[in-house]
């Protein structure tokens, strides 16, 4: 799909044994990865979306809702991927 085409329905799935969020587009797959810590701790770690894909705002929906399930679970939330963390900050502001 080109950018600037009709707004698409990005869907989310949660893998949590694979400890990640994925969408799936055009045979593409978009993640969100993360690990679990002691004491209740979650780590986003790594966010990736083919080059194809960019600008469509998958990566926003894919953080969104990870951090979304992440307060649904209570986590204690930090980021060693720096876009999400571009999102921690926005919500403590």
């Amino acid at each position: 799909m080109a950018r600037g085409a009709v707004q698409m329905d990005i869907v989310i799935t949660h893998q949590p044994q694979q400890h990640r969020f994925v969408s799936q587009i055009d045979g593409q797959e978009s993640v969100l990865d993360y690990r679990l810590l002691p004491d209740n701790g979650i780590d986003f770690t790594r966010t990736f979306v083919p080059e194809a894909l960019r600008g469509l705002g998958i990566a926003e929906k894919l953080v969104r809702t990870g951090i979304a399930w992440a307060r649904d679970q209570d986590y204690e939330m930090q980021a060693s991927c720096w876009y999400v963390t571009r999102f921690l900050k926005r919500g403590r502001k």
